[in-house]
């Protein structure tokens, strides 16, 4: 397991200085705001390689040997003045060598934001200096609506439905079967937060609530993910978007992998029920910011944008509301956003389900090849870990489209294409600096969508333009890092910064696996395909910032090519137009993912679809999945009420084989 030496700790610190120097008004260097025992936790959630590659990449910075990387003198980091480091990292992050650029770019994530975004003794060292306020007072504390086990030493457990996952399938389904008198016990990896526990501080939230403690990525550091790995999973941290699921997708899933039910009026009530459920609606009194200039940018250049439907309830017009949205993907304190945890769980637990949080499921059992249970991991509240056994008719798997087919393939599940098919929606953030305050911290984190540009040259692929949440520790790793004061700068202007994201539908997908521990191992790589289609939405969202009235229009490229603007006109097009000739290999730009699909695919035909259209698996029966994974393929838009729907058309199979059930016992 990593760990952190004197050594390693004391050229972290010398690195965090380089990253984030002080400036002349006070704004303090990296070393005063970055948490080594928050970075080492981070880097200990990675698989065995990772953490070993990180630390072999901090030991090389200690060598001589380091000057040959760049070229320049034969010294241990901490040796070099201040301008040959940060010369140092400056050629790393162009290196033509893929290693240098992903270590350039996995120290700069982490040193960033766990200073931006990191909790110091009362306020973070930068968050006067950029204008953030922070998260507001916590709300008085209530008790835990929902009463989870506590085991405190080996635990057998038996049940009618284990439920392997709490979040937008898991949490679904748990609710929907136990509701209908089935006994069913819910593992979940990640703990169980309620009011005050949501603290709204940034490092301490994605180290909480999100899997990786916020630092998920692909196996060569070029795309960070985010999933959440918390009760509620997924619809506990999302931004709150609750998309349907567009008709030309599921007429895609319907034709191209022989699953009519996309397209029956059952889904679509499964859509009905489940929006009805966590309360779908447009009700919000106003956008923030950079919502507002994405609605006013689009509609000046003639574009159609649509407000997003948002599963939130008892929102009122006050400024304490509004403000709180920006901060609903850290967890929402105020219990205004109607995800499994204040819903479906909510509804599973009152009808006797028991719910065990803070608990890694190892494997499924099988025999004779049927679904038998599961064995796990459960952690105490002081640390300790015991083991659960779980015997039950049938296993529901939920873990999401990363750890989903990590734990069947742990399992002994051996589909050829169980894993292949990772779509992630790739997504790149199109910044901008604005003449006046923007705020984008509060507000709902998305409440306007463009989506001209969704179905490009005749094809189902495209980008939606969107906003994300704006917390300076996300903010830090998006923008483009050239030195230390520019970038400390940057990030100075955060108050006036808007942002867009370009979400891309993506065709060609990659793959998870898993190591000899059996840890999950993500691969993928942009296509030329989708990343043309990406480029194309990058394009559109910097004409949309200027149309909106930005100062300036940063790109998302390493090298920040950015646009100026006078009276909203381009002043420097050719730099737009440059923008598809640019580099576009891994770590050379941020990519990020919020939703992760397909890898357990559902389909008609079982050689190339590890799922029936039942959601069973087709090499184990009793064996279930109902998350994302499930997708045929990607869904183009925010998944989460797609997986819920899906995960409710699921629960009603399940639902109707019990009296099948139940009558073939009495015949044996």
């Amino acid at each position: 397991m990593f760990s952190l030496t004197p050594a390693r700790s004391a050229v972290l610190l010398a690195l965090a200085d380089t990253f984030i120097p002080p400036l002349p008004d006070g704004s303090p260097s990296g070393s005063a705001g970055v948490s080594l025992e928050k970075l080492e936790a981070a880097i200990r959630e990675q698989p065995e390689g990772a953490q070993a590659e990180f630390g072999q990449l901090l030991d090389l910075l200690e060598k001589p040997v380091l000057g040959l990387t760049w070229f320049g003198p034969l010294k241990p980091f901490r040796k070099l003045d201040t301008g040959q480091r940060e010369h140092l990292l400056q050629s790393w992050a162009g290196s033509k060598l893929p290693q240098l650029r992903k270590g350039f770019n996995a120290l700069r994530k982490l040193c960033v934001l766990l200073y931006y975004g990191g909790s110091m003794a009362e306020v973070p060292a930068a968050w006067g200096f950029v204008g953030y306020p922070g998260p507001d007072e916590q709300p008085v504390d209530s008790p835990k609506p929902i009463h989870t086990l506590h085991p405190t030493e080996d635990t057998v457990y038996e049940c009618d439905v284990l439920v392997i996952g709490s979040g937008a399938g898991g949490g679904v389904v748990a609710g929907e079967l136990a509701e209908a008198g089935f006994d069913v016990l819910v593992i979940e990896k990640g703990p169980y937060c309620h009011g005050c526990d949501f603290t709204q501080r940034e490092a301490d939230m994605l180290g909480t609530l999100y899997d990786a403690k916020g630092t998920l990525s692909t196996q060569d550091g070029s795309i960070g993910i985010l999933a959440g790995s918390c009760l509620g999973g997924g619809t506990t941290v999302n931004w709150a978007g609750a998309f349907r699921t567009p008709d030309y997708v599921l007429q895609e899933w319907a034709r191209e992998h022989d699953a009519p039910h996309f397209t029956t009026l059952e889904f679509k009530e499964s859509i009905n029920a489940v929006a009805r459920t966590i309360g779908v609606n447009t009700n919000y009194a106003r956008h923030n910011g950079q919502n507002q200039a994405l609605w006013d940018g689009s509609t000046k250049l003639g574009q159609e944008v649509k407000l997003i439907p948002r599963n939130e309830k008892g929102l009122t017009d006050s400024d304490a509301h509004f403000r709180s949205l920006g901060y609903t993907s850290l967890g929402d304190a105020h219990g205004i956003k109607q995800g499994t945890l204040n819903t479906y769980l909510l509804t599973a637990f009152e009808h006797g389900a028991r719910i065990l949080a803070d608990t890694k499921v190892d494997r499924v059992t099988i025999s004779q090849g049927c679904a038998t249970g599961a064995v796990a991991v459960h952690t105490t509240a002081d640390g300790r870990q015991i083991h659960i056994n779980v015997k039950a008719r049938r296993v529901v798997v939920a873990g999401g489209a990363i750890q989903t087919p990590a734990l069947l393939l742990r399992s002994g599940l051996k589909h050829p294409h169980l894993g292949r098919h990772l779509h992630l929606h790739p997504t790149v953030v199109v910044g901008a600096r604005y003449p006046h305050p923007m705020n984008s911290w509060h507000g709902p984190s998305m409440s306007v969508v463009n989506d001209t540009y969704t179905m490009l040259h005749g094809t189902n692929f495209g980008a939606k333009l969107e906003t994300p949440p704006t917390h300076p520790g996300l903010l830090s790793m998006v923008l483009p890092w050239l030195s230390g004061r520019q970038h400390h700068e940057l990030l100075r202007d955060a108050d006036q910064l808007g942002s867009f994201i370009v979400l891309t539908r993506d065709r060609d997908g990659g793959r998870v696996s898993i190591d000899k521990n059996g840890a999950a191992l993500i691969d993928y790589t942009l296509s030329d395909f989708d990343r043309a289609n990406m480029l194309e939405g990058v394009r559109a969202a910097a004409q949309i910032h200027v149309a909106a009235g930005a100062e300036k229009v940063y790109l998302p490229h390493g090298t920040l090519p950015t646009l100026l603007t006078k009276d909203s006109v381009l002043q420097n097009p050719e730099v737009l137009d440059e923008l598809p000739h640019l580099s576009w290999k891994s770590n050379q730009f941020g990519l990020y993912s919020a939703h992760q699909m397909s890898t357990c695919r559902m389909g008609g035909d079982a050689a190339t679809h590890p799922l029936k259209l039942n959601g069973e698996t087709v090499e184990v029966q009793g064996l279930f999945v109902a998350d994302g994974s499930a997708f045929p393929a990607c869904s183009g838009v925010n998944p989460m009420l797609t997986i819920m729907a899906l995960a409710h058309f699921t629960a009603q199979g399940l639902k109707a084989s019990r009296p099948v059930e139940a009558q073939a016992a009495a015949m044996a």
